[in-house]
């Protein structure tokens, strides 16, 4: 390649998206059909944090390409428009995304992403498509599902046991977006090519370099995303409901926090959590279609107005908080750090201005339900908002904080959604029942795993009055069985249009409906 020839190939790469527009095809290289000139789009499309206006397009590459994208609110894209969007380049392992802006509300959009060679003029990959509706500006049935736990416990890929099913069930019900409440890689949890079961079989997971060990490199961490995208269930997925991310813990590591020690694990030679963390947001922002913050670059959490129905508003629960510990600390200080202050002050102030009818709060840990983290000195550690029992303490100081905000100004129709514990469950919280009583009552419904490891169920913290009414486990039961075996949940929230009723289900991944209550706002 000679240097005139380079020179033009790095402007190309480099020029901003807002200074480009697809050209008609005058002067256009004619089309190369030699596939290996070709580009691949390796890991389907996907679109992300949809508003009424707006659409985060993904894709990836699989070497240096132009990404561009088609789209119009017919299948056949008849007056359709194309945006030339960036290059796909090795520094985003060649992940590219468009945020399309001036949708029409309540829309069906269709759209096709291919890349154009940067080396090769003309060669262009094959278009893949994908579908989403933006949300609506007037009343109408909105449905939201929700899950957790992708490819955990050393349970991955199996061909011969139908790969990552519960996406192709989750997909039947035909959500308008689905919000995955983390876990959505197991960075920590490398596979083995066979597992033997108890029953004399053997599971075999399709195995990458990227997911033979934990996760250091931010290679390493990317190939834990590209690693469930080969799964065709999530590509279909993916491909027709649009994500709302969050982020737990196994994006990084199991039960990280910011002050985590790493110098007695010997599967890790970086020894940095804050190194780990980083190079894992960094993979996270590059496979998952976040619109990026004005306001703090990684930001996490965020809220999204899906209509004047549902606002869901998606917390950060690993990125500030304080270490996990005993959690009995009767003041607030660095150890009762959860959300944080700005995150806090933040949703106070959404919830204030939200209009929507159900306020759908997205928090990655359970709330009432107690998650351990081993023991400190002798004292048990404690990885959730929970920490056993009495008035609110520790952690939980912020969400009575919260609780008595949403008291106070008459914030009606909360409504949370959770996963992380491996079990479905549906809680009811009652002022009456609990011993901090400064709050109104609320629901809390559990889902997950979407592909991983069964667990439960969990001991229940009183402090905010929880009753069980409903939970998938069973004290004793089996623990950590294979993805076979059905233990895979996901739930669905539909609100009623006219009505504004939300009916809250939970299923498992044969389809079955195993809990379902209405709620009127």
């Amino acid at each position: 390649m000679n240097r005139r020839i380079f020179l033009k190939l790095v402007a190309a790469a480099s020029a901003p998206i807002s200074a480009r527009r697809a050209t008609a095809a005058r002067g256009a290289p004619a089309l190369v059909t030699s596939d290996r000139l070709r580009p691949l789009a390796t890991s389907g499309v996907q679109a992300g944090d949809v508003t009424a206006r707006r659409a985060v397009i993904w894709s990836r590459a699989d070497r240096p390409a132009r990404m561009i994208v088609e789209y119009a609110a017919n299948d056949a894209f008849r007056g359709a428009t194309t945006i030339e969007g960036p290059a796909a380049l090795a520094d985003t392992d060649f992940t590219a995304r468009v945020d399309l802006a001036g949708l029409r509300p309540g829309e069906m959009v269709f759209y096709r992403v291919r890349f154009d060679s940067l080396s090769h003029p003309g060669a262009r990959s094959e278009p893949i498509t994908g579908q989403f509706r933006t949300a609506p500006r007037v009343r109408r049935r909105i449905r939201l599902a929700w899950s957790a736990d992708t490819v955990g416990q050393g349970w991955g890929i199996s061909p011969e046991h139908g790969g990552l099913r519960t996406y192709e069930t989750m997909l039947r019900h035909e959500p308008d977006v689905f919000v995955h409440s983390g876990d959505m890689i197991y960075a920590d949890n490398p596979l083995l090519p066979e597992v033997s079961l108890p029953d004399g079989r053997v599971w075999k997971n399709l195995m990458t370099p990227a997911k033979a060990k934990v996760a250091e490199t931010l290679d390493e961490f990317r190939g834990n995303y590209a690693y469930n995208l080969l799964d065709e269930h999530m590509r279909r997925f993916n491909a027709s409901v649009p994500v709302l991310a969050q982020w737990d813990d196994h994006e990084v590591m199991n039960n990280w926090h910011p002050a985590m020690s790493l110098e007695g694990d010997p599967r890790y030679r970086e020894k940095r959590i804050a190194v780990l963390a980083a190079r894992a947001r960094r993979a996270m922002f590059e496979y998952v279609p976040f619109r990026r913050s004005p306001d703090e670059a990684g930001r996490v959490y965020r809220a999204c107005a899906y209509g004047p129905r549902l606002e869901v508003f998606l917390l950060d629960e690993r990125s500030y908080r304080g270490p996990n510990g005993t959690n009995l600390a009767a003041a607030t200080g660095p150890d009762t750090v959860m959300l944080g202050r700005a995150q806090l002050d933040w949703l106070k102030a959404r919830l204030l201005t939200s209009t929507a009818t159900w306020k759908v709060m997205a928090t990655d840990m359970p709330l009432g339900l107690i998650v351990r983290d081993g023991a400190r000195e002798g004292q048990p550690s404690f990885e959730g908002w929970a920490n056993g029992g009495g008035p609110a303490l520790g952690r939980e100081l912020e969400l009575a904080e919260l609780f008595s905000f949403i008291k106070q100004h008459r914030i009606r129709n909360t409504v949370w959604i959770t996963a992380d514990v491996h079990y479905a469950a549906a809680l009811h919280y009652q002022p009456s029942r609990a011993v901090t009583k400064n709050f109104l009552p609320f629901w809390e419904f559990v889902a997950g795993p979407l592909h991983a490891g069964n667990f439960g169920p969990n001991a229940i913290d009183p402090t905010f009055g929880p009753e069980v009414k409903f939970q998938s486990a069973e004290p004793g039961g089996s623990q950590n069985r294979p993805p076979s075996e059905g233990h895979l949940y996901f739930g669905t929230l539909t609100v009623a249009g006219e009505s504004g009723r939300l009916t809250a289900e939970l299923f498992n991944v044969g389809g079955e409906r195993l809990y379902g209550v209405d709620l009127d706002p």
